[in-house]
């Protein structure tokens, strides 16, 4: 987990009779209302990561917040590098803000369970805007099935595949679905020069260092297994729980990578690779699909047409044998914890919870989102909004989107006008909610992958790396796989196991 926190500042004193409760039953808190003695604004304090260059302190879209939240907010903004040592500070000094975003990690599920932080889940059926969001964004947080934060939303179902339709066209090549479907056009891309600059030069697949990613659903190789039948990073049947590498659907995916660098059909280089120079090939024009999420498919298309303007870039979902299959996300970029030590009563509580709820209301949800009217954004003739200065957007709403809760597309601001090709990869996130295969393992406690799991994820990841370059066979993949467990693997498994037939006894 990651933690912000912002300065704290010692607020006003609420006694809980004027505490306003926002969306319960008006009926059954029509007393307390009238007996409310105080509505002066709550202060809010947050710390979060640094998203760009840090907002000036009371911008004009922090005075609208507040103003309409009735509150003041004081946000400290701590450069990312610096977050993780900041935070771990913060709890060990139990001197936190009162709302603290943070991320799932073995300091901050411990400090959870030391119970440093208020219990929300009861809380949040008083709260029509947060009780109406789909239920995994709270279930992916939940620590031993107890909610104690509010997530920054995230699409769960992002995965999609862009690709260059010109490309696929001339070559006569389908959407591949089955491995030999992938195979055939990474064999087709790599050896017909689509490019026609007479160089063998051109992958279907340009991967990078991250296809293996041991925690990212996004990794390629889980997004492409988990079409083929595979569990999302890990699944449960015959009664455990296992990681994806021990399934046939995943390791019929090794196969196919280690073929495909056998034979010179994806980038030799693949493990050293960063991110920034895999997307780069997708620029320059030199791969046919680019691993990213399906609402990303009119910028990639953008990059491209800088270098490539003839280019055309479709997006369409990933499907198996058995139809779309996709990995389910987090649907988080952190998420939002109340210490006790800094939040004192269950009044001040709900009331920040209030803040927070009147967050994805309509006038802020297109505040965060959109920005200002006439400053970031017009109102086109059909009722959406168009950004009309993206800089100046993304400078002064965008670290407040990104670090505050909101729903880019989806929410209840006001629609953002789209083109072709970006409704398109929209609609496949939203349609991809309904295919979407979990992590059985995402909340549940092991103490030995908390203690080892770097170490045990790296020795996987090496070993996947090695096999599908061919310094190892299928006996020295399966003696990795052995090491692994007697590392320290069948205890996760066990323990994994038991906390998984205990949540779901």
């Amino acid at each position: 987990m990651k933690k912000k926190y912002v300065a704290s500042a010692l607020g006003v004193l609420v006694a809980s009779a004027s505490i306003l409760v926002a969306c319960g039953d008006k009926d059954e808190r029509g007393s307390q209302d009238v007996a409310q003695a105080d509505n002066a604004p709550l202060e809010v304090t947050i710390a979060t990561p640094q998203v760009g260059e840090a907002p000036g302190k009371d911008s004009e879209v922090e005075l609208a917040i507040e103003k309409y939240t009735n509150t003041k907010i004081d946000i400290q903004w701590i450069p990312a590098a610096a977050f993780e040592d900041k935070k771990n500070i913060m709890i060990a000094s139990d001197e936190m803000p009162k709302a603290f975003k943070i991320t799932h990690n073995a300091t901050t599920l411990n400090a959870i369970q030391s119970g440093l932080f208020w219990e929300i889940g009861p809380y949040l059926q008083d709260y029509k805007n947060l009780s109406a969001v789909n239920p995994m964004h709270y279930d992916n947080i939940k620590v031993e099935d107890k909610l104690y934060g509010l997530p920054l939303y995230r699409d769960i179902g992002r995965a999609g595949i862009i690709y260059r339709k010109d490309w696929f066209d001339e070559l006569g090549l389908k959407i591949p679905v089955t491995l030999d479907d992938w195979y055939e056009a990474a064999k087709a891309v790599a050896e017909k020069d689509p490019d026609k600059n007479g160089q063998r030069d051109s992958y279907l697949l340009f991967l990078d260092k991250s296809y293996n990613d041991p925690v990212a659903s996004s990794a390629f190789l889980t997004r492409l297994a988990v079409s083929q039948g595979a569990p999302n990073k890990w699944g449960y049947a015959d009664g455990k729980v296992i990681p994806e590498f021990m399934t046939e659907p995943y390791t019929d995916v090794m196969k196919l990578f280690r073929r495909l660098f056998a034979e010179k059909l994806i980038n030799q280089d693949f493990s050293v690779v960063q991110t920034a120079d895999a997307d780069n090939k997708w620029n320059a024009g030199q791969a046919a699909i680019r691993n990213t999420v399906a609402s990303a498919a009119a910028t990639s298309y953008n990059n491209l047409a800088k270098a490539v303007p003839h280019a055309v870039v479709d997006v369409v979902p990933f499907e198996g044998p058995s139809g779309r299959r996709v990995p389910a996300e987090p649907g988080n970029n952190g998420f939002f914890v109340f210490p006790k030590s800094s939040v004192k009563t269950e009044a001040e509580l709900k009331r920040l919870i209030d803040f927070f709820d009147k967050l994805l209301e309509p006038e802020m949800s297109t505040l965060l989102t959109r920005g200002i009217e006439d400053k970031h954004f017009k109102k086109t003739e059909d009722g959406k909004a168009e950004i009309t200065d993206l800089t100046k957007f993304n400078l002064e709403v965008k670290p407040y989107r990104d670090s505050l809760p909101s729903f880019e597309v989806g929410g209840q601001g006001l629609p953002l006008k789209l083109n072709e090709l970006q409704a398109k990869g929209w609609e496949i996130v939203a349609a991809n909610l309904q295919h979407v295969v979990p992590n059985v393992a995402l909340t549940l406690y092991s103490p030995t992958y908390t203690e080892r799991g770097s170490e045990l994820d790296t020795m996987i990841r090496d070993a996947q790396t090695k096999f599908i370059m061919g310094k190892i066979d299928e006996a020295g993949w399966e003696a990795e796989v052995t090491n692994w467990r007697k590392a320290g693997g069948d205890k996760v498994i066990e323990e994994f196991t038991a906390a998984y037939n205990k949540l779901n006894q």
